[in-house]
């Protein structure tokens, strides 16, 4: 037998954002504990920032009859001379029974003590308590709170309960609140408690209360109104998703209101601007003409027949905000971009402080920047002289609004205020962006540097913080990463493969280690290669032999891969394969090391000849890729196949024996100077 199941916990305000850290976790807990209690069934979910709610359509009110078997120490082990022993007399403890009630069971060949027995089912109103307080145990929202006298904690106070099976309230206490029939609906509607005469009337009550229960119903809400201001009055408002789910979470009736500000705000950077509204203030920015306009949405909870005076609120709190960023922002101005400070501020034990890092990364880009000086020549059609003035000034000034009003205050907006800034003091364009772009790529699939320039002053800053760190034991270990090392490692893969730069790994470090003090370089390496390889999208196989080639330039690794991948990908490679595999293995007995000289005068069939005058038509040519080439090494198997049909390599003779290992083992070192296809698996 079944019936419905509202639970319904009373919170006060629930903080959104480690709300919306675990919610899905929240909800899988719940599973995991019917499962375990052996009442698995559908539910779902809610949330509103007053309230946590399972609602069960059908739930069992008993578990299932259950049959349990313990399974006890061989025999050999739980009788000894006769005598029962320790082992045996403690498995029967543990089975709840005398010794004489056990029984005997064939398990692995060995007789061993035995026993089943029934268990009954326990009724679903005795279970919901212990349920729901571990339930409530599992949600790790990080800082806990405890109120009153109470020693137990959770993440906000709890203030009422129902637990209603069908329409009866089941007696349960949670945190010294005990369930009852009544919930609680907005506070500017009606500050008592209201009764739930039955478990239909739930939903209704709550929407006359002005409770939007479901979060998903409040999501389109705020939507549409957006769509609805933004076609009165001719704007666009920003989407952004996780302040949306933020204001979800905080709202259970949600109502979308227009506001503005005094223009001459919109002096700020338009960045400062919704930094301000949207961290501080939790407000949309709105565009108009796709530029920054003087309005903002903010997203009241209020329940009123008139928002005139909570649009005007909001407008007053957000005024002192920006006056505040313009009184920063002209104050840093005038001051101008120095670095003045920085010398003051340590960067990390046993590497100085910022203005020694600076030095380094100075030193860094213009090592880049000799190996890349062509290609950053072409794309600026500036000279090998101009480009290493601006870069040294560039890494010089990457730092500066690290002492300024507006970062202090706003510290996201550190490297992006550096441009503004730079822009205003008429700095090159080349400067300016670089500043901007110093910490991109931010993420995995943020956006990159928008120039060869700006990827090496970002690549210079990551380079050092890894080789850096490295240098004075900072090593990731496990899954811990405090300092965004595997970070910095996938920014500078994706650089380097984007604007097709040479980085040879031994290279590069040999070349920049003098800066450091003496590390076990290795592991550094090691983990580079170890990052390069989970960045890679690839056949694990694949990915192996490229590296068991010998190749070091993350961008050539980049590149075989792709190359190789693609071709091993195909349906028909796996049974073309079996041909390589055994030129790899025929390979194994040559030294690729020394030359490897082919006699064609040894030859003495024809298909010696043809395969020879094939393999070397294809290692003379220029191809635009490493695909094409494999391609070509690759489309060798008919003539291989029929080589290995009708020439014995294995004969008598050593010295035609040898010219014919040869021959195969060219091939193959061809093929290594790609990937070392002996490592593929199919």
């Amino acid at each position: 037998m079944t019936k419905s199941l509202l639970i319904e916990i009373g919170v006060e305000e629930l903080p959104a954002i480690p709300l919306l850290k675990i919610v899905k976790n929240i909800e899988k807990s719940w599973k995991n504990i019917l499962d375990e209690y052996r009442l698995t069934s559908d539910f779902e979910f809610i949330y509103t920032p007053r309230r946590l709610v399972l609602k069960h359509d059908s739930i069992a009110l008993k578990q299932a009859d259950d049959t349990i078997e313990f399974f006890g120490p061989p025999l050999m082990v739980a009788f000894r001379d006769g005598a029962v022993t320790k082992a045996g007399e403690g498995f029967a403890r543990k089975c709840g029974v005398r010794f004489e009630e056990l029984g005997q069971f064939e398990k692995n060949g060995k007789e061993c003590l035995y026993f089943k027995k029934e268990q009954k089912g326990t009724a679903t109103v005795e279970l919901l308590e212990e349920m729901l307080l571990k339930w409530l145990d599992s949600m790790a929202f990080g800082k806990m709170m405890r109120w009153g006298s109470r020693t137990d904690e959770f993440i906000r106070p709890i203030r009422w309960l129902q637990v209603r099976l069908d329409n009866d309230s089941v007696d349960v206490a949670l945190f010294g609140v005990e369930s009852d029939t009544k919930t609680f609906v907005h506070r500017m509607v009606n500050f008592d408690a209201v009764e739930v005469p039955d478990v239909l009337a739930y939903n209704q009550i709550l929407a006359d209360g002005k409770v939007s229960l479901y979060p998903k119903d409040r999501e389109v809400k705020i939507l549409a109104e957006f769509d609805e201001l933004e076609a009165e009055h001719t704007i666009t408002i920003e989407r952004d998703l996780e302040l949306l789910a933020e204001i979800v979470a905080i709202t259970e009736n949600p109502k979308a209101l227009l506001g503005s500000f005094d223009e001459l705000f919109l002096e700020l950077p338009p960045e400062a601007i919704i930094t301000s509204m949207k961290e501080h203030q939790r407000y949309f920015p709105v565009f108009e003409n796709n530029k920054l306009s003087n309005k903002f949405i903010v997203v009241s909870n209020a329940v009123t027949e008139d928002y005139t005076k909570v649009i005007e609120g909001n407008e007053r709190v957000l005024k002192p905000r920006l006056a505040d960023g313009l009184f920063f922002y002209r104050n840093d101005l005038n001051r101008g971009l120095i670095t003045d400070g920085l010398e003051k501020i340590t960067f990390m034990d046993g590497l100085g402080s910022l203005t020694d890092k600076i030095n380094r990364e100075k030193s860094i880009a213009g090592k880049l920047l000799s190996l890349y000086i062509k290609q950053v020549e072409k794309e600026t059609r500036k000279s090998e002289t101009e480009l290493i003035a601006l870069m040294d000034e560039t890494v010089a000034l990457a730092k500066a609004d690290l002492t300024s009003e507006m970062v202090y205050e706003f510290t996201e907006l550190q490297g992006l205020m550096g441009y503004y800034y730079a822009k205003a003091l008429g700095k090159d364009s080349l400067v300016s962006q670089a500043i901007k772009e110093q910490y991109f790529p931010l993420g995995e699939g943020a956006e990159l540097p928008s120039s060869t320039f700006s990827a090496i002053v970002a690549m210079s800053i990551k380079l050092d913080t890894l080789i850096g760190l490295f240098s004075v034991g900072k090593i990731p270990t496990g899954s811990k990463d405090p300092f965004a090392l595997r970070r910095a490692v996938n920014g500078i893969v994706r650089m380097v493969t984007t604007y097709n730069l040479p980085f040879n790994i031994d290279d590069i470090l040999e070349m920049l280690n003098e800066l450091y003090s003496d590390y076990e370089t290795q592991k550094l390496k090691e983990f580079i290669v170890e990052r390069v390889k989970k960045s890679l999208q690839a056949n694990p196989s694949v990915i192996t032999a490229v590296l068991e080639s010998g190749e070091r330039d993350i961008n050539e690794i980049v590149k075989k891969v792709s190359a190789l991948n693609s071709i091993v990908s195909t349906e028909s490679f796996k049974e073309e394969f079996s041909t390589f595999k055994r030129v790899a293995n025929i390979s194994k007995e040559v030294n690729l090391d020394n030359e490897l000289t082919v006699d064609v005068d040894l030859f003495s069939q024809s298909i010696e000849s043809e395969l020879y005058h094939e393999y070397k038509k294809s290692v003379e040519k220029e191809y635009n890729s490493y695909e094409e080439k494999l391609k070509a090494m690759f489309a060798l198997k008919p003539k291989l196949d029929c080589y290995f049909d009708d020439v014995m390599v294995n004969v008598d003779e050593v010295v035609i024996k040898n010219n014919r290992k040869n021959m195969v083992a060219s091939i193959y070192k061809s093929f290594k100077e790609i990937a070392d296809i002996k490592e593929i698996s199919i």
